[in-house]
């Protein structure tokens, strides 16, 4: 697929995502949506990684602090996937600390538990 930008990447996820949503529904472990969308997504031709190791460099020093992105899309957008009851501020901090930290500008917080999947999807941004 051509290099596309975080927004047409963010439409293609999230369409995805509503549609496997459609088929396996909530209440099921975040595990099984990771395994299951990083599969869509992958048949849509985009490169996807899935678990990929965050590093913290603080002052100069780089720490493998043992965070990881659930997943990372064209090297691009990444994906903070859930599966609960309701999603609290602090993990939209989180998304965004993982964006300034890798320098990337679209973040996605898709919590599948949601019975509208539509209600579940939050785009973050990092300078976009």
């Amino acid at each position: 697929m051509g290099k596309l930008e975080e927004n047409e990447l963010s439409h293609l996820i999230i369409g995805a995502a509503l549609e496997m949503h459609k088929i396996l529904g909530p209440g099921l472990l975040e595990s099984v949506y990771q395994v299951a969308l990083t599969y869509d997504l992958r048949q849509l031709g985009l490169d996807v990684k899935s678990q990929v190791p965050m590093p913290l460099v603080y002052k100069g020093i780089k720490q493998e602090a043992g965070y990881r992105l659930d997943l990372l899309v064209e090297d691009k957008v990444i994906i903070e996937l859930k599966a609960m009851e309701y999603i609290a501020p602090v993990h939209y901090a989180q998304l965004l600390t993982y964006l300034r930290l890798s320098d990337k500008r679209l973040g996605l917080l898709i919590n599948f538990n949601s019975k509208y999947l539509k209600e579940g999807i939050h785009r973050v941004v990092n300078n976009l």
